[in-house]
Parts: structure tokens; C-alpha cells; sequence
């Protein structure tokens, strides 16, 4: 067998001693490498799972407050019917986007960030609603504010009203009143064929009924005739036969005699003839005297 030179066993045994160092050297920065590849892995998915940890966070607060306004919606109420109309489909668009986003994962970015537009959408429409139905209750309450003063008004208006008709009506009364024309110092007196004052029924000729009509300025003035109803002792009503007649108070009276006087609203005396009497009795006479406005008082006669 040949012997191997030395030199070159020295020479093979370092190539031997290299190569296989160099057989470490590859086994050691592979096996670094796997380290920092498995290290590396680890990282993403601590970093994935994170994330994922974070969108779902982000998903539940998005979905409660989505949830939260839908509480809003409900509790929110109007007395008017568009409106409550309009409530009616935005409740419907967040019942809507709850279950679209409890179905959409956490991770889909796109449709999250759709879900938050929505959101901001539908919040700004219901400050919208709030400030539209407290607008329309604040008018309606002033419209309210106004019709009571209104009806306040009115019925001071019609109390005030009722007031002065009632003190027109008064004062009409009043004037009416005051505008009758009254007499004064009613006698009547018997008379002989002579022109002379009797007292004795079979002296007696005719008999002259005098009175005053009094000074009022309120009465109108003009033509007014005076009525006398002279009656017997036996209540009978004596009658000239001209068949005389006046209406007071819308019953027609049947009159002894009358004459009628102008007058101007100063004092006027006027004196009233009976005539075509055929014969008087002994007792007490009795005449009153009227115009058609109002009875002005009456006198007695005796005779014997």
C-alpha cells in the first residue's frame, strides 16, 4: 500500500477540518435564519391578530352606537304627520344598517367606513327632525299664546261692548223717558149756559178740562194733541159723539174729547171743552188726561 505523503495528509485533513466548519458555519446562519423567520411570523401574527383584535372593537362601538341612535329614533316623537312619516323611514334605514352591519366583518374596511357615513348621515337627519319639531312647537305654542289673547280679547271686546250697549240702552231709555212730554196742574170745572162756574149737576152745560204741558227740551217739538177720558159717578165714560180715539202702549182707548196744541218744548196751557153731554148726575167726576206717549195725570169734579 502507498503511503500517503504527510504534507498532503496535513493538507486534506485542513481541507477536511474547513469544510466542515464551514458545514457548521451554513447549519448556524440557517438556523438564525429560521429564528428570525419564525420571529418574524410570529410578529404578523401578533400584529394580525391584533388588528383583528382592533376592528372588532371598532366594529362593536360603531354597531352600538348605531344601535343607540335607532333607541334615539323610537323615542323620538311628533305631533305632525309629515313629519312622523319622515321618522317612519329613517327608523327603517337604521333597522336596516344594524343588520347590515352585525353581517359584514370587522376586517372589511371599506364597508366599516361606509357604515360610519351612514351614521354621521342619519345623526345630522335627526338634529334635522329635533330642530324642524321644536321650530313647529314653539310656533304652535306662540300661535296658541295668540289665539288665547285673541279669544282674551274678543271677549273683553264683547263684554266691553255689552257694557256700552247696555249703557246706550240705558241712555236711550233714559232720553226716551225724559223726552215724554209731562203736564201739571190738571182741573177740570163746570160751567152754566151763562159761561159760569157751577157746582150743581142740573146747572151744568159743559165742562172745560185746563192743564199745562211742561217745559222739556228733549221732547219733540211740534204738533201733539191732548186726550181727556172723563168719566161719571158710575164709572161710565162720557162720550160728545164725535167718537174720538187714540192708540197708547198698542191699545186703542176711546177718548171724551181732545185738542191738539203746538208745541216747542216751553210750557203751554191748553183748556179742553166737553160738550153734547145731555145731562150730568150729582156725584164725583173723574177726567184723565193723555197723549199718545204717555197718561199725564188726572183731576176730580163734585158735583151736587
Amino acid at each position: 500500500m502507498e503511503r500517503e505523503d504527510p504534507l498532503e495528509r496535513i493538507e486534506r485533513r485542513e481541507r477536511e477540518r474547513k469544510q466542515g466548519g464551514n458545514a457548521k458555519t451554513i447549519m448556524y446562519v440557517m438556523i438564525a435564519v429560521a429564528a428570525l423567520l419564525a420571529a418574524a411570523l410570529a410578529y404578523v401574527l401578533y400584529q394580525k391578530n391584533s388588528l383583528v383584535g382592533q376592528l372588532n372593537i371598532e366594529k362593536q362601538e360603531l354597531t352600538e352606537q348605531i344601535v343607540a341612535l335607532q333607541g334615539d329614533y323610537e323615542a323620538l316623537s311628533s305631533d305632525y304627520d309629515s313629519i312622523n312619516l319622515q321618522l317612519d323611514s329613517s327608523r327603517e334605514e337604521v333597522a336596516q344598517l344594524v343588520e347590515r352591519i352585525k353581517k359584514t366583518e370587522a376586517t372589511n374596511r371599506v364597508k366599516m367606513r361606509q357604515y360610519e357615513k351612514e351614521l354621521g348621515t342619519l345623526r345630522s337627519i335627526m338634529r334635522g327632525y329635533i330642530v324642524q319639531i321644536d321650530s313647529l312647537n314653539q310656533l304652535n305654542h306662540k300661535l296658541s299664546v295668540d289665539a288665547a289673547n285673541a279669544r282674551r280679547e274678543a271677549a273683553e271686546h264683547r263684554k266691553r261692548s255689552e257694557e256700552l250697549s247696555a249703557q246706550v240702552e240705558d241712555l236711550t231709555g233714559k232720553v226716551v223717558t225724559g223726552s215724554v212730554i209731562k203736564a201739571r196742574g190738571i182741573r177740570m170745572e163746570a160751567y152754566n149756559n151763562a159761561n159760569k162756574v157751577v157746582d150743581r149737576s142740573k146747572n151744568v152745560a159743559r165742562l172745560l178740562v185746563t192743564l199745562s204741558l211742561v217745559e222739556n227740551a228733549l221732547a219733540e217739538q211740534g204738533p201733539i194733541r191732548v186726550y181727556v177720558r172723563v168719566k161719571d159717578p158710575d164709572g161710565n165714560l162720557l162720550d160728545d159723539g164725535r167718537n174720538t180715539t187714540f192708540v197708547l202702549d198698542g191699545q186703542t182707548l176711546a177718548a171724551t174729547a181732545s185738542r191738539e196744541v203746538d208745541y216747542v218744548g216751553q210750557e203751554v196751557e191748553l183748556s179742553i171743552y166737553v160738550n153734547n153731554i145731555p145731562s150730568y148726575t150729582k156725584g164725583i167726576y173723574t177726567v184723565e188726561a193723555y197723549t199718545t206717549q204717555a197718561r199725564l195725570g188726572e183731576a176730580e169734579l163734585m158735583l151736587r
